[in-house]
């Protein structure tokens, strides 16, 4: 197990960008028997009221044109139940989405997966194996999953077999992926704040009034009160204390 995860590092790291190193991992995904492989990267990975955000990064190989399409701008990714699975998930998983099959999906499934488990099915990608990866101390998180078009039993089993290998590969890929990110793609994007208003939450994370604030930006209080206000309508907060909880949670505040 040492000799090939060193062989999946050595690999990775031979290659120069992000979208070499994800060529590389689907490969190496297809030597231990998986047709398409899915990754994904998230900053924050849930809301403050728990629902999953559409991640920073979606990336694909050999998967159909419209997933991309489907996932980040339709809304499948937050009824997807694999990944609803693996955000609360800290070892890798196998799943099919075939009814008999004995997977941590045969007892979930509700009728708001209905989409995804139609499009599932129609491109014979009913089973895989998810890896998650929280990364610490950044507090985003990830995962690689790898499919299979065959869902028959034999396949399934081939994939239980080759569950510790990936999650090998899985978190190889992202020690090599992670410091290609840009550094856009290290906070939240699913709630957009000016500079100015992030400045302001700032100054008043550290308890600072609006018209202290003002003071030290050298705007008025009126102007400090409209950028903290503003940040508050967009963060859905009732007060400042609220909306600088939010920021926080979302990583709107790192520097």
């Amino acid at each position: 197990m040492h000799v090939r995860l060193s062989d999946f590092n050595t690999r990775l790291q031979s290659a120069a960008t992000l979208d070499q190193q994800m060529d590389c991992a689907w490969m190496l995904a297809a030597g231990l028997g998986f047709d398409a492989v899915v990754y994904d990267y998230s900053p924050v990975p849930v809301s403050h009221d728990g629902a999953l955000i559409t991640p920073s990064l979606l990336a694909l190989r050999n998967a159909p044109e419209d997933w991309h399409t489907l996932w980040c701008r339709k809304g499948y990714y937050q009824i997807d139940p694999v990944q609803q699975l693996a955000v609360n998930s800290v070892s890798p998983f196998v799943w099919s989405y075939q009814p008999k099959a004995e997977t941590v999906l045969r007892t979930m499934i509700k009728d708001l997966h209905t989409p995804v488990v139609r499009y599932l099915n129609e491109f014979h990608m009913t089973c895989g194996v998810t890896v998650p990866i929280h990364i610490c101390p950044e507090g985003g998180f990830a995962t690689l999953t790898g499919i299979c078009s065959d869902s028959s039993n034999a396949t399934l089993e081939d994939a239980r077999q080759s569950l510790a290998e990936f999650g090998l590969l899985a978190h190889a890929f992202q020690e090599v992926a992670y410091p290609m990110f840009d550094e856009a793609m290290h906070s939240c994007t699913a709630i957009k704040l000016t500079r100015r208003e992030r400045e302001c939450l700032r100054w008043s994370a550290d308890g600072l009034t609006a018209k202290e604030i003002a003071q030290h930006l050298n705007r008025s209080v009126a102007t400090v009160t409209l950028h903290l206000n503003s940040a508050m309508q967009k963060l859905g907060a009732k007060n400042r204390v609220q909306a600088v909880v939010r920021a926080v949670h979302y990583r709107l505040l790192d520097s």
